[in-house]
């Protein structure tokens, strides 16, 4: 569970149990009563759905560096473009699950690129431009992000020094990116084979 949703949580029992130690047992005047605790209720219910199930906090590549450069973070980055209808289910579902939601605003700086905008980014001492290709075109550096395999959507996971880790091609699903986010968050990539660590992980949050 992320700090933040169990500080929240942690509020919340406060003002139920201030409020049940403020009632006076002996002289209750029932609707009062029964107001306090519609209160109390959906204080915590909102509480709760503020602090736990957000969305993804977006960024644009330049934003996310530039917090980088503040905080090491590793970087998930969603490579995709407007006409993809994978890339538009993976948003609906995957990137919708709210644990996974949390978790990522928690442990990453989240990206979404398009891979056709036009904007010029410059990114380690390289400016990345807008190339066109027939009626469409790519931007360079969605070509360096997935290294060299243009496919939507992919998922590129960056380390903490901005180096691709993996670019994860096609649409992935809320229990298998659980387990891929969590793989590489915490590192486990560096010592543990993908297979054994897979095989060996459980999940109840995810299952869409």
């Amino acid at each position: 569970m992320p700090l933040a949703t169990g500080v929240l949580l942690c509020i919340s029992c406060f003002i139920v149990v201030t409020l049940l130690w403020n009632l006076d047992w002996n002289s209750i005047d029932m609707m009062f009563y029964m107001r306090r605790w519609l209160f109390a209720g959906s204080l915590i219910l909102a509480l709760f759905t503020f602090g736990y199930g957000q969305k993804i906090q977006w960024m644009s590549f330049e934003e996310a560096v530039a917090a980088q450069q503040k905080e090491k973070r590793k970087l998930v980055v969603d490579v995709y473009t407007k006409w993809c209808g994978w890339c538009k289910k993976m948003d609906e579902s995957t990137f919708s699950n709210p644990y996974i939601a949390d978790y990522i605003n928690e442990h990453y700086y989240p990206v979404r690129f398009d891979a056709e905008q036009s904007n010029p980014i410059s990114f380690q001492g390289k400016t990345y431009e807008y190339v066109r290709n027939g009626k469409r075109g790519y931007h360079e550096l969605a070509v360096e992000l997935t290294m060299g395999r243009l496919s939507f959507p992919t998922v590129v996971f960056l380390d903490e020094n901005l180096s691709v880790i993996q670019a994860l091609r096609g649409f992935q699903s809320s229990l298998r990116f659980e387990q891929i986010m969590t793989y590489f968050a915490q590192d486990y990539y560096k010592d543990t084979p993908w297979s054994r660590y897979s095989e060996n992980y459980h999940t109840v949050r995810s299952q869409n």
